[in-house]
């Protein structure tokens, strides 16, 4: 019974991130997308400290802490100021789905560095998931690299964060299975982001951080969103059953949009949907045929997932 509870721990982990994205935005909105963040990364660092104890420091590897904090903070740092930063909430919407390239590029970056054979629907998986981002960004009008270029062009630095994010993360999970060794140093991470992203404030132009009673309530519940998230991740990858959760996981990108729309009040046309499906998809089918081979810890993915 207990390791269904646990489980139940990983899907409520999985639900609380497909909220995270729309919440963000509305911090963003209210606070300045530096400002926003910093303060989230604040108020997620103090409910991680509460609940999962002051990270010992001894007790992680020093190629693991500086490896893996770097990458850590970098994607955090792209994913949340590419969402603030968006000129819209659909596009901010666009930049989550860019997020969820990750898991394709987990696997394609984990087969190009192993000299295993691999199934043959690797590559047209992994296909799938960027075609299924291009159908989001060009909307109803069909897929066009004409129409691509002219969506990004009107914002071309948040869609290279989400971009550079998604490839930042993968880069993390191939790196962090080899040098981690069973180590979380998930705690330690979230104050490193907070602490990078109050001194990016400090050097940027965005004005004083105004609280309102309406902006604190949406800061704190996205804070605590995101650290209950992995929290309760972090437990039930230990305990819960893991080949079910992995395979929930991979439909964050659907739970996500779902969830976040509904957040911003964003109405989603069927193309948008149709994308959003294909990156699922993709993904999802990325890891099914290599998860036999993950069990041999050739292509497995950390037990730490993304937002």
């Amino acid at each position: 019974m207990s390791r269904h509870r646990y489980t139940l721990f990983g899907i409520a982990a999985i639900l609380l991130w497909g909220c995270l994205m729309g919440l963000t935005r509305t911090v963003a909105e209210q606070f300045g997308p530096i400002g926003g963040a910093a303060l989230i990364y604040s108020v997620a660092s103090l409910f991680l400290l509460i609940v999962m104890g002051v990270p010992k420091v001894h007790q992680f590897s020093l190629r693991y802490v500086l490896i893996g904090g770097a990458l850590f903070v970098s994607y955090e740092i792209c994913l949340a100021l590419a969402l603030g930063m968006a000129n819209s909430r659909h596009q901010a919407l666009e930049m989550a789905v860019i997020n969820y390239l990750w898991p394709a590029l987990t696997v394609l970056f984990a087969v190009l560095t192993s000299r295993q054979p691999v199934s043959v629907w690797v590559y047209p998986s992994i296909a799938l998931a960027f075609v299924g981002v291009a159908w989001t960004i060009t909307g109803d009008q069909g897929l066009s690299f004409t129409l691509i270029a002219d969506n990004v062009s009107t914002n071309p630095l948040t869609y290279a964060m989400a971009f550079f994010g998604a490839i930042i993360w993968a880069v993390y999970c191939n790196v962090t299975k080899i040098i981690a060794k069973g180590q979380n140093a998930i705690g330690l991470f979230f104050i490193a982001t907070a602490s990078v992203l109050w001194f990016q404030y400090a050097m940027s132009d965005e004005g004083p951080l105004v609280f309102t009673a309406s902006g604190t309530l949406s800061l704190l519940l996205t804070g605590v969103v995101m650290g209950s998230g992995y929290a309760l991740w972090n437990v039930a990858i230990l305990r819960g059953n893991m080949l079910l959760l992995a395979t929930l996981s991979y439909f964050t990108p659907v739970i996500s949009t779902l969830f976040s729309s509904m957040i911003l009040g964003v109405m989603l046309g069927a193309s948008f949907w149709q994308g959003v499906a294909m990156v699922t998809i993709g993904s999802l089918v990325c890891w099914w045929v290599t998860r036999e081979r993950a069990t041999k810890k050739r292509f497995a993915v950390p037990h730490e997932s993304a937002l």
